[in-house]
């Protein structure tokens, strides 16, 4: 997945010689906002479900988030 893709950067900064330093990914905040509010869920400790799965279901609510704002 390139840069675009993973929606370009999400907190972008230019330092004292104007070189772009990008940051995280936009794809990479979104999946971290989306994990918050999964483990925050009191049912998340359910019997079977692990650490790898919340992290698959925010990366997945990452890609949702993106696709429906390249619909737009």
């Amino acid at each position: 997945m390139d840069w675009n893709e993973r929606g370009g950067a999400a907190f972008p900064m230019t330092d004292a010689m104007g070189v772009i330093e990008p940051g995280m990914s936009l794809r990479d905040w979104l999946a971290g906002k989306a994990l918050a509010g999964i483990l925050a869920n009191p049912e998340i400790a359910r019997e079977g479900y692990k650490p790898s799965m919340a992290a698959e279901d925010a990366y997945q609510t990452a890609d949702a988030m993106l696709a429906a704002r390249s619909r737009k």
